[in-house]
């Protein structure tokens, strides 16, 4: 929404609108005052949310101390974990562009003077980036904050919210019994927040602060420390300062921003869905999504991994990294790479937030390592293409063991995650084997599933150095293994992927960021002329969903028939 052409209200509309105002208490003295919407994505069922009525409440404090007044409304918040299995997942992805548009109905029919964006989870965090983006209002985001680990078990130093899944796969070859399971399921989620390893909810909080949204050092509180309620309540007096000097969400959200957080997730193992959600933000800025899809592709290259964060270890959470010095402290070892003169949220460059950064609470010399010094010297996330994937797949280095990130097996195909699910448990897949899950893309799904579940059992029954995965669906980033995601085109839009038969030899070469059928283009051409896609019945918003969403190297996006058109007029 371009503001320059929002008409101002006149003498009467304002007294009318007024009027509505005061219907909800407001006062003449509240309504002469920036007027601050807090977009409250609060949640009984989302564990990295159900706080977020205690940090709005720090917010709205926060917004009178700076002589702003607020206005909370609600978004919803879909969690990933408890949307597993069956068709509950499918809705998760489309849920950003809900997200995203009713945040833009609410900011612009009630013509807010700012916005707080409070939320912490996977697809939550990037809708309302891409809402800020497209109203260009003053915006800050307000993480809600992670998780605490839980005990020692099993071999690992800590668990997690996915442990579980990992000890069903080893309870599935009789490394462990029910009640270890179910003690598991006890103490691995120990209190509330987004889950506590470098998946995409920490991921996007962490991307939102190196762009410059959030104020520095916010992204990883953890969601049970006091600092959290005060970093809200921080937020809440800088939204107020940023509207009175009129600092939008484009001043910051620019090209070299985005480049900032890319590097970033380069340099943390961040989620492989910050691909995609990185390139719907550059979408509503404008900015082709190829040119998003070069710049990880080039920065691969560029930023080693410096913070190794479960799930690259078990041994470090999103705590750790936040005791050891967070987002800044992990930028500050890259400063040579950064766009430092980018504004951000409180006013000053990048450069100069860094600066005065305070000192980690904890040494980090083994957690957070120098770029002569890294973890490793390939970046966190990686750009696969090849006759698999002729648009891109993504994996994740980071969280791939070095001997198999070079691996070659034959393919098992199943065209959904339930059907993959049924030979896990019966055992079906050997080492060896490449699991191939497709119709699980945007379109496909429709809605692109998050596929740790199949990952993880994979893991848990030994399986993970000695198979691999890939799929046009997504991946969480606690994800470990050899894998690789977003494959485009998926198998809907008639990708190679659905043209993959059992049998047929696969290789992933992470190193070489290349992703091979090992089958001739005559066969593959006679596999193509017998092909039939079947899409899945579904009704109401994911059948709208399958009709508009694009590729999930275009970011999966939702466009209009008319908007396709306008997008390959523009091509020509």
């Amino acid at each position: 929404m371009d503001r320059q052409h929002v008409p101002p209200l006149t003498s009467l509309e304002r007294i009318s609108n007024q009027v509505i105002w005061k219907g909800c208490g407001y006062s003449d003295d509240d309504l002469a005052r920036p007027v601050i919407g807090i977009a409250n994505a609060f949640s009984d069922m989302v564990p990295g949310h159900t706080n977020l009525r205690q940090l709005a409440q720090q917010v709205k404090n926060g917004i009178y101390r700076a002589g702003g007044v607020p206005a909370e409304f609600g978004v919803i918040a879909c969690c990933d974990g408890l949307a597993g299995g069956h068709d509950g997942n499918n809705y998760v992805l489309p849920s950003r562009d809900n997200i995203a548009d009713s945040i833009e109905i609410i900011a612009g029919a009630h013509r807010l003077d700012g916005l707080v964006l409070l939320g912490s989870c996977d697809k939550i965090v990037p809708g309302m980036l891409m809402a800020a983006a497209r109203l260009d209002l003053p915006c800050i985001f307000a993480a809600g904050g992670s998780m605490l680990s839980g005990p020692a078990c099993c071999g690992q130093e800590k668990t997690d919210t996915t442990t579980v899944s990992e000890a069903l796969g080893r309870m599935q070859v009789g490394e462990l019994e029910e009640g270890d399971v179910r003690w598991i399921s006890q103490v691995s989620a120990p209190t509330c927040g987004s889950c506590q390893f470098m998946g995409t909810a920490n991921s996007m909080c962490c991307l939102a602060e190196a762009m410059g949204m959030s104020l520095p050092g916010s992204a990883l509180i953890p969601a049970v420390y006091n600092e959290r309620l005060r970093s809200a309540f921080a937020s809440g007096e800088q939204i107020v300062r940023m509207v009175r000097e009129g600092l939008t969400a484009r001043r910051i959200l620019t090209r070299q921003a985005i480049e900032n957080g890319i590097m970033l997730m380069m340099a943390v193992g961040g989620s492989s869905n910050t691909v995609i959600h990185t390139c719907a933000l550059a979408h509503e800025l404008g900015i082709p999504a190829g040119e998003i899809i070069a710049c990880f592709d080039r920065y691969s290259e560029q930023i080693p991994l410096l913070a190794k964060v479960n799930p690259a270890t078990h041994q470090d959470d999103a705590v750790d990294l936040y005791l050891a010095g967070g987002v800044p402290e992990v930028m500050r070892r890259m400063t040579a790479h950064l766009h430092l003169d980018q504004i951000t949220v409180t006013g000053k460059t990048l450069g100069e937030n860094l600066k005065e950064a305070p000192p980690p609470q904890v040494p980090g010399g083994k957690l957070i390592r120098t770029m002569d010094d890294p973890h490793s010297v390939l970046g966190g996330l990686a750009i696969l293409r090849g006759n698999l994937a002729p648009n891109t797949g993504v994996s994740k280095p980071a969280a791939i063991r070095p001997e198999v990130r070079r691996f070659t097996g034959k393919a098992i195909c199943f065209d959904s995650e339930d059907a993959c699910m049924e030979a896990l448990e019966a055992r079906r897949v050997q080492p060896g084997s490449v699991v191939v899950i497709r119709y699980e893309g945007p379109k496909g799904g429709p809605g692109m599933k998050e596929l740790y579940k199949p990952m993880k059992t994979l893991y848990g029954q030994g399986l993970a150095a000695s198979t691999a995965l890939i799929t046009d669906g997504r991946f969480s980033g606690t994800n470990s293994g050899c894998f690789v995601g977003h494959i485009s085109p998926e198998a809907a839009a008639g990708g190679p992927i659905a043209l993959v038969e059992d049998g047929d030899e696969i290789t992933i070469d992470v190193m070489e960021k290349t992703l091979t059928l090992h089958v001739g283009e005559e066969e593959l051409a006679r596999r193509r002329a017998n092909w039939v896609y079947r899409p899945k019945p579904v009704s109401g918003y994911l059948k709208r969903y399958a009709a508009m969403v694009t590729s999930a190297d275009e970011g999966g996006v939702l466009l209009s028939p008319e908007e396709r058109k306008d997008e390959r007029s523009a091509d020509i």
